[in-house]
């Protein structure tokens, strides 16, 4: 089967974040995103919210340009200031071709 290289990476956020996650994901290129509740604990142990340790979970596939402008932006407008956490995946992705910028 024909699959297209792309990153993946995986955002962990406090859920009040995610309107503005999401625009600034959308902003930077990102054709699409997915998004789940998710929990547990870190180096800081279990975040305090409402209820405690809930957390999103976003996910995007894009090509590296995206991918590169989405860390800098976490890096720079994030990072410093919330409970967010970011990894990336290498990913062989199905009909890849649709999360390619054009």
């Amino acid at each position: 089967m024909h699959t297209i290289p792309l990153s993946l990476v995986t955002i962990i956020a406090e859920p009040v974040l995610e309107d503005r996650l999401v625009h600034d994901l959308r902003r930077l290129g990102a054709s699409g995103y997915t998004i789940t509740d998710s929990r547990g604990e870190g180096s800081r142990g279990v975040r305090a919210s409402d209820p405690p340790g809930v957390s999103i979970r976003i996910e995007v596939a894009a090509g590296a340009e995206v991918i590169d402008r989405i860390l800098e932006m976490l890096a720079a407008d994030y990072f410093p200031n919330y409970a967010v956490i970011a990894w990336l995946t290498e990913a062989r992705v199905v009909r890849g071709e649709k999360y390619l910028t054009r």
